[in-house]
């Protein structure tokens, strides 16, 4: 290997800081409107960058390992559609220009490299010392597999997310944005602008994402270097994909019955290691979990396509006969 231990952390991470780095002060370093064409160009970037650490894990560590990363990466990516429906309700709750909504995003997800990290490395300790876990996150990701196929997007209410009460009790909050500031000051008084608490709506909505979305790739693998690369390279994609798909990720309509038949696919995948108490020995390759993965999201994401199109259609000829 050319890296191993504490020195390949170590260049992960300075890789990380360089990335966002040249995120901040290169490509957004004046705040501006994201446009689609730019938001399709920044994607395939940050998926270019991701597919070629991609197979430098496949040459370091071997066939096994990148599939692991793949599989890993393909799951956190297709969750962060889902999550990409839950900002679009949040920066249109609040109102945030579209100019400041990548500052936003940017050190929301910063805080969401942090928090995940903990959380991924939390997780690792518990299934070393405690293996029968995995069980727990098994039933767990069921659970959450039938919450997101039947859950009302409309119930989502940012104002009465607990963490920003809390905080409008300690700190006053201006009624008006001032630029992309996130505090200013009113007559000598320090207060928090609305975009300060729109940043505390995405990472207490970040948390919730990463208690469902880390367990699953937990299933594929148990390396937290894996685990954790393949999430932080998932996340560093997410504000160009929302700037890409905000407008129509609403018409994958299947996606999320599709997201929740891969949860629950990866809960049972967990769940079936408890044979293995009485003797029976049941694993299911993580090529074959790759396999079932993608056609699950593909078939989903083709299908909301589809009758997106055909309803359009519909809809012209039925306007073009009234108008003759």
């Amino acid at each position: 290997m050319i890296l191993d231990g504490p020195a390949m952390w170590a260049a992960f991470s300075g890789l990380i800081i360089f990335l966002l780095c040249l995120d901040l002060f290169v490509f957004n370093r004046n705040p501006h409107e994201i446009k689609t064409k730019e938001a399709f160009w920044t994607s395939m970037f940050w998926i270019g960058i991701s597919l070629a650490f991609n197979a430098f894990v496949f040459y370091e560590r071997g066939v096994t390992a990148g599939l692991e990363f793949f599989t890993g990466y393909l799951i956190e990516k297709a969750l962060s559609v889902d999550n990409i429906f839950v900002f679009v309700v949040i920066f249109a709750y609040f109102q945030v220009p579209a100019k400041y909504q990548h500052r936003v995003l940017f050190l929301g997800i910063l805080g969401a490299l942090i928090l995940r990290g903990a959380l991924i490395f939390v997780g690792a300790a518990l299934i070393h010392q405690f293996e029968w876990i995995l069980y727990v996150f098994g039933a767990f990701l069921i659970l959450t597999a039938y919450k997101l196929a039947t859950q009302d997007e409309s119930g989502i209410q940012p104002e009465k997310n607990p963490i920003v009460n809390l905080f409008r009790r300690i700190m006053p909050v201006s009624k008006e944005f001032h630029g992309e500031h996130f505090f200013t000051r009113n007559a000598g008084v320090l207060m928090a602008t609305p975009l300060f608490i729109v940043l505390l709506v995405v990472e207490t909505t970040d948390l919730i994402f990463a208690l469902d979305s880390i367990p699953a790739i937990f299933a594929i693998t148990t390396d937290p270097f894996i685990v954790f690369t393949s999430n932080v390279f998932a996340i560093l994609g997410l504000r160009a994909l929302y700037f890409l798909l905000a407008g129509v990720v609403g018409s994958f309509r299947y996606l999320k019955i599709g997201l929740s038949f891969v949860l629950g696919f990866i809960g049972v995948k967990m769940l079936v290691g408890v044979f293995s108490v009485f003797g029976i020995h049941i694993e299911i390759p993580i090529a074959v979990s790759l396999a079932v993965i993608a056609i699950t999201l593909t078939v989903s994401i083709v299908a909301s396509i589809v009758v997106q199109r055909r309803e359009e259609r519909q809809l012209a000829k039925l306007s073009e006969s009234n108008e003759s």
